[in-house]
């Protein structure tokens, strides 16, 4: 009770004139952002935001599924470090993300903005359409008249909310002197509500407010079908500002205190704990331990980290604690350089144009100059302004790009819905066009076309008793041969042996006292072993020779399926990994591949796919890492797996639902149809204007019959597009 009293607050005047203790800020709550690249279900939510939300100190847990993330208040004495611990032991892979470096999500307000414009319209056009029956089944003078106005006064309301996104998109082109699709649509609107007004006020026999709104009802479908195809991609080079630590453990005069990273300068001295990631770029000044650089440069397996070796930001300390003394913080780190590259990158894509916006830059203007010729046309040759009015609102709404405006989002969507079923989500608006011209396709090694976990293959080759010690020693130690030896062991039936004494060695391997004879299960080296071509761990029992056992990276699923098809489609394909010379020849051989690139560096993989572009090839890239985004981002298009890092993820034009690769190959071709589709409809909606502007232009269309018309166009290019399901 007595900590909640704020100083000052005491009716006794004694108390009031005793000097006050001074004021102590009191600790606010800290917010913790975690990535949870593993998660893909609400049964996954659930058991995160319950496992979190237990944790000592913290307040609330909110899960977001589409990005993957959680954010979680909690009192100042959490720490991120506190909570990945326990999500790990619940199965889910976490990382630290640096809440300031990453902007509010956006909520899907523009979604549900242009779903109530559509719902309002289509709500007033059929109570109009029902008033319009009436006047067309014979209602007369007043009773006309009375419905003409009610129409007046349900259209005008209606078209100023529901048609907003039209009206503000044609200002915008207008201030600027120029003219997009959503001009010619402003005027067909406003010319029918005008010419409609008009008529009402002199008793006309005919008003088109039935039309007006039918046309914004159509032209908004159009829309937000073209925006259900555009998922809200966040920047990838946010997300790779966001892994970088936002703390570290900095060493003065001997101890350790925690400050942010920002406080850190060239020269400091950091100490990283095993599982903590590198906050800067540095050297090891002391302590051994193996570092995880997969995320970063795609190898395999853990590095050997000891004094004198460089490491990058972002990098993954495995086993024993390490100092390192900065060598670049801030802006300059190879984490951040990283992220610089990936958003160059996609400042370039951004100016890919849309095959709808390139016909928008000749249809707009032609579409005016038509209605104008029109309305001058008939003014001379009949002197009635009221005639030659209806006919140029006939023109401009027969001719308003409602099928045009279809012709991409009706046959994306169809496309889209076919791929989501094959297990593949379509983030970018024009991924499936530029999939299309794909003739290169560059792959990823580690997590791409493996499954990024070691997989033992000569388990049989050795004796149970060896088999028994091996165990022993591997499950003592993290490192990831020894758990895919722990892992096939007990898959086979085998128990450990009573080795005694284990420990593990930072960076070297497992040893212990087995029947007085030392054993050890580690790195060639140390073991006393010559290191091999393929990758091994090394068993040493006593003064006998020591035994390999031999590993290899998994195949994803599909994996040897999904190039064998592409190559049979006639498309290069590439494999440019960060690994050793000897896993990416032994992985290139397996599939077949002849085109191959080993110890790429991030900036190396960006490259060679930048000048693949520059050599006229249109490139697919399918990556999954940090080392991957610069890539992603660079590529004419781009996949990157589900269980990707969020920063490749984001940078990638499609995701890859599942493990499976196959529908890669599928993916190609279904887009091919869908731009054959997409042209398919600009035919179409060709063929239709050929027609109908003569009969609108010759007076042989009312503003309603010619409403109806383009009506009747756009359903034309929507069951084309169903084609494609």
């Amino acid at each position: 009770m007595t900590a909640q009293m704020r100083p000052g607050t005491a009716a006794c005047p004694g108390c009031i004139a005793a000097p006050a203790e001074p004021v102590r800020p009191v600790p606010q709550d800290v917010q913790i952002a975690l990535s949870l690249p593993g998660i893909h279900c609400s049964a996954c939510i659930a058991t995160v935001e319950r496992e979190l939300n237990a944790c000592p100190g913290v307040d609330s847990a909110r899960v977001n599924l589409t990005l993957k993330r959680a954010m979680v208040q909690a009192g100042p004495e959490v720490r991120a470090a506190d909570l990945i611990p326990v999500l790990e032991r619940a199965g889910f892979e976490a990382h630290e993300l640096d809440p300031g470096a990453l902007s509010a999500t956006q909520s899907d307000k523009a979604g549900r903005d242009l779903l109530m414009r559509l719902a309002v319209a289509g709500f007033a056009s059929m109570n109009v359409m029902l008033l319009s029956v009436s006047v067309w089944s014979g209602a007369s003078d007043a009773t006309r008249d009375m419905f003409h106005w009610i129409s007046a006064a349900i259209a005008f309301p209606a078209i100023a909310f529901s048609a907003q996104p039209f009206f503000v998109n044609a200002w915008s082109a207008l201030r600027v002197r120029r003219l997009n699709m959503d001009v010619p649509i402003v005027l067909a609107i406003l010319l029918a509500l005008v010419t409609s007004l008009w008529e009402t006020t002199l008793s006309g026999e005919h008003a088109y407010f039935d039309a007006a709104l039918t046309l914004t009802f159509f032209l908004l479908a159009g829309r937000y079908l073209d925006y259900r195809t555009r998922a809200v991609a966040r920047s990838a080079a946010e997300e790779l500002a966001a892994l970088e630590v936002p703390r570290a453990m900095r060493l003065v005069d001997g101890r350790e205190e925690e400050v942010a990273v920002a406080a850190l300068v060239v020269g400091d001295l950091i100490r990283v704990r095993p599982g903590g990631r590198m906050p800067v770029d540095g050297e090891i000044v002391m302590g051994r331990s193996e570092l995880d650089r997969s995320l970063l440069t795609g190898e395999t397996l853990p590095v050997f980290a000891e004094p004198g070796l460089a490491v990058s930001a972002g990098e993954v300390n495995l086993t024993g604690p390490l100092t390192i003394r900065a060598t670049a913080v801030g802006q300059d780190t190879s984490l951040h350089r990283m992220a610089d590259l990936v958003a160059i990158a996609e400042s370039g894509r951004s100016r890919y144009t849309s095959l709808a916006d390139s016909a928008a830059k000749l249809y707009a203007p032609g579409v005016h100059i038509l209605s104008a010729l029109s309305f001058l046309g008939w003014l001379l040759y009949s002197g009635d302004i009221r005639t030659a009015l209806n006919i140029a609102a006939a023109v401009l709404i027969i001719t308003c790009p409602c099928a045009l405006g279809l012709a991409v989002p009706a046959v994306t969507t169809a496309a889209s819905g076919r791929l989501f079923r094959k297990g593949m989500l379509i983030k970018h608006a024009t991924a499936l066009e530029r999939l299309a011209e794909v003739d290169t396709v560059v792959f990823d090694k580690t997590g791409t076309l493996t499954a990024g976990t070691p997989e033992l293959t000569n388990l049989g080759d050795h004796p149970r008793a060896d088999l028994e010690i091996a165990l022993a020693l591997a499950e003592a130690s993290s490192h990831p041969l020894s758990v895919s030896l722990t892992n096939a062991a007990r898959e086979a039936g085998i128990r450990p042996a009573k080795v005694t004494d284990v420990v593990e060695v930072p960076g070297f391997g497992a040893e212990g006292q087995y029947r007085g004879q030392r054993v050890r299960l580690g790195r060639a080296a140390w073991t006393g072993a010559e290191q091999g071509r393929q990758t091994a761990a090394w068993l040493a029992i006593g003064d006998r020779a020591p035994a390999a056992f031999l590993f290899s990276d998994a195949l994803r699923p599909g994996a040897a399926e999904a190039v064998t098809a592409l190559r049979q489609a006639g498309k290069q394909v590439l494999l440019i990994s960060g690994d050793t010379q000897a896993a990416v020849a032994e992985l290139a051989a397996r599939l077949g591949i002849e085109d191959w690139v080993a110890e790429a560096l991030p900036q190396d993989k960006a490259a060679r796919v930048q000048a693949l572009t520059d050599a006229g090839r249109k490139v697919l890239m399918v990556g999954d890492g940090l080392n991957d985004t610069a890539a992603l981002a660079a590529a004419h298009v781009s996949i990157s797996p589900a269980s990707a890092l969020d920063a490749a993820r984001v940078a990638s034009d499609i995701v890859l639902l599942g493990t499976d690769l196959s529908p890669i190959a599928d993916a190609c071709d279904t887009a091919a149809k869908a731009t054959r589709r997409i042209r398919e409809n600009f035919q179409i909606a060709t063929v239709y204007n050929v027609i109908a502007v003569p009969l609108a232009v010759a007076g042989l269309c009312s503003p309603l019959i010619a409403a109806l018309a383009m009506s009747t166009s756009s359903i034309t290019v929507s069951l084309n597009a169903l084609r494609l399901r």
